[in-house]
């Protein structure tokens, strides 16, 4: 009879995932990442059916940790300008929080062994954030272009703002706002 499956493990696994994938890539050995987790390598397939099947959780996983970091609170009664702050100060404040899933995330985005499909789904999760660039490119400089464009921007300036407020933490908030004012200069009716 086939062992129950424990939640804990499976969440240490894809700690361990992570930190590994933040440190190595995605060509990190299995069995290091479950020695970080304190699993057996043979347990860790008991949770995911291949290493494939492993980093496409775990990419799932950081773009929803990363979407509530994000929405968490969102103040869909204020202005535009307000709720575009709101998402920029979550996923600044997450990518600051947490240096080896922002890496991880990053490294996975880019690699073959995540799915098209992983990856379509990873981004559905942020329709309420795409419509969200949509209303804020409607007039502004960027109003041609697709918010993916808009996106990636937003993305550059924000990795930029999380590395200067980790080498200088007491200048976290003026580097945040410096960050969103010159990307909402950027999107914006001007």
């Amino acid at each position: 009879m086939a062992r129950p499956r424990s939640e804990d493990k499976r969440n240490a696994i894809l700690e361990a995932a992570t930190e590994v994938v933040a440190e190595q890539g995605v060509s990190a050995p299995t069995a290091r990442i479950a020695k970080r987790a304190g699993v057996a390598e043979g347990s860790l397939f008991t949770y995911f059916e291949n290493k494939d099947a492993l980093l496409n959780q775990l990419y799932l996983e950081l773009k929803r940790d990363l979407r509530h970091a994000m929405l968490d609170g969102f103040p869909a009664a204020e202005r535009i300008k307000v709720q575009t702050r709101h998402v920029w100060d979550g996923y600044v404040d997450w990518g600051v929080a947490n240096p080896h899933k922002r890496k991880a995330m990053s490294q996975l985005g880019v690699s073959d062994r995540v799915s098209a499909q992983t990856k379509e789904a990873g981004q559905a999760a942020f329709a309420q954030v795409s419509t969200l660039m949509q209303k804020s490119l409607a007039g502004g400089v960027l109003k041609d272009q697709p918010p993916s464009f808009a996106g990636a921007i937003m993305s550059s300036l924000a990795e930029t703002t999380m590395e200067f407020i980790l080498r200088e933490p007491a200048m976290a908030d003026r580097y945040k706002s410096a960050g969103f004012d010159a990307f909402w200069a950027a999107i914006a009716e001007h």
